[in-house]
């Protein structure tokens, strides 16, 4: 996707509803709204997905993200919550045991409840949404610079470039999805969820948001990683026992890598803490848990090639963000 080289861009992490940090941080980057439309004169955003879902005002992000991408002062990238929407209405095709792409369950409606619950008045406008998800790129491929939601599969990019060029699918690819194992449920999975490994001997883990999983999330930059613990990327960490077991040679065999002469990447989804900071010098997580009161980050982009520990801007969100 071509960019326009003589614009600086400020990519910014997962929002989740978090529509008035997001005006903030805009207001600190030198943006202003004029009409229904946040402007600056020399850069754009780039958004990286998931701006729904858990948080207050998702419905006002939405519109501000929207309308942004529509006055060309934007783009935005499809993250997985956007993709668990589309799937919750998207039908699985004939030969799948579900009945749509994301099936109909207590877990899954969790996960969603906010939207629907801010969108209950305004169907419509939901509707609309809905049809915008389904625009959305999945990667975007500066040739600098890279942007994905959750981790860049060079080799599922580019047979997803063969049939997708742009990575905008279609409707057919997303009700394909619906079927493990499938090329459209790999791009999914892989673009937007990102790597994982089962816990070993049979493990689970709870998460602070009460899901308990078998699976934890795994970097794929990590050149030779020896330990589980060397390789664990999500906030609940492995109990010590398990991140001290040497890695077997089937899991070692799984894991992905990014290398580091690779274009800078940049990716949200994570739910880090802490100060924003690169995690190589091609490679940066901009989301920093904005709606568990963490902070709405962004990366001011111009002309390097490396990315600059210096460069990161943030609002913390306050407790003032939840309804009144």
């Amino acid at each position: 996707m071509l960019l326009d080289s003589g614009r600086g861009y400020d990519l910014i992490g997962d929002v989740h509803g978090c529509g008035r940090s997001l005006e903030r941080l805009l207001e600190q980057m030198g943006y202003s709204r004029h009409g229904s439309v946040w402007r600056h004169p020399r850069r754009m955003v780039l958004f990286l997905g998931d701006i729904i879902d858990r948080g207050p005002r998702i419905r006002e992000a939405l519109h501000l993200v929207h309308d942004m991408v529509e006055a060309g002062q934007a783009l935005c990238i499809m993250g997985n919550h956007e993709y668990n929407a589309l799937g919750w209405y998207t039908e699985a095709p004939a030969n799948s045991e579900r009945r749509h792409v994301r099936e109909h369950t207590p877990r899954h409606e969790r996960l969603l409840q906010q939207t629907f619950r801010q969108f209950e008045e305004h169907p419509a406008d939901w509707h609309d949404f809905l049809d915008w998800f389904q625009q959305l790129p999945l990667f975007i491929d500066a040739g600098r610079f890279r942007l994905v939601h959750a981790c860049w599969d060079g080799e599922l990019i580019g047979q997803l470039r063969q049939r997708f060029a742009d990575g905008r699918i279609d409707r057919a690819f997303v009700s394909a999805s619906a079927v493990p194992g499938s090329f459209a449920n790999r791009v999914f999975e892989r673009l937007l969820r990102g790597t994982d490994l089962r816990l070993p001997q049979g493990l689970t883990l709870t998460s602070e948001e009460g899901f308990t999983r078998a699976y934890f999330r795994t970097k794929f930059w990590e050149d030779d990683p020896q330990t589980y613990g060397d390789v664990v990327f999500q906030p609940d960490a492995l109990p010590e026992s398990v991140a001290s077991l040497p890695l077997s040679p089937t899991d070692k065999g799984r894991l992905l890598q990014y290398g580091v002469d690779e274009p800078m990447l940049f990716v949200g989804h994570y739910w880090r803490r802490g100060r924003p900071t690169p995690i190589r010098p091609n490679l940066a997580c901009l989301d920093y848990s904005a709606v568990m009161y963490g902070k709405l980050v962004a990366y001011r982009l111009d002309e390097e090639t490396q990315i600059d520990p210096n460069k990161f801007v943030w609002v913390e969100v306050e407790r003032p963000e939840a309804p009144q």
